[in-house]
């Protein structure tokens, strides 16, 4: 098994691990893998250091495993478990819940036009569909031709999935 540190296009950064490498490569490019902040598949290996043994501490870790441990060791209690790890911080837990109040507020108190977003914007922008708010999907080209007609807009970030 191999850990790896990932990094999605998005700039979040996680671990995983892989049975291989070549695994790591098969998975990724069948979009197997992807970001549980933002659900990207589009992630990349990033910078990790070696598990490398330390050879300044006198013998070698084959040795060391020969050696008997002293009788007193034996009867030592067993260290404690270490405590879990929360894999969302208190910051990321207050920011999905306010994002997830941004969505109740945007679906009750507007109307989903799906795709026809940029269509809808731009008839409420030049008066010819009734002056309300709407919300949907809308290209980067269709972002970018409603700036250049002037229509205001904002984009809903999408919310992140309950996944780890």
């Amino acid at each position: 098994m191999i850990r790896y540190a990932l990094i999605c296009d998005n700039g979040h950064g996680f671990e995983s691990w892989f049975a291989s490498s070549s695994g790591f490569d098969e998975q990724a490019k069948r979009g197997l893998v992807s970001c549980p902040f933002c659900d990207s598949a589009r992630i990349e290996r990033g910078v990790m250091a070696p598990a490398v043994a330390r050879t300044d501490r006198g013998s070698h870790p084959a040795e060391a495993a020969e050696t008997p441990a002293p009788a007193a060791a034996a009867s030592a209690p067993a260290a404690p478990a270490p405590a879990p790890v929360a894999l969302m911080g208190e910051k990321e837990v207050a920011f999905r819940a306010m994002l997830t109040a941004l969505h109740e507020h945007v679906a009750k108190n507007a109307e989903h036009v799906g795709p026809r977003f940029a269509q809808e914007a731009l008839k409420i922008h030049h008066g010819e569909g009734e002056d309300r708010a709407i919300y949907g999907e809308a290209t980067p080209d269709d972002a970018r031709m409603l700036h250049e007609e002037g229509v205001e807009f904002l984009p809903l970030p999408k919310l992140p999935g309950t996944r780890n």
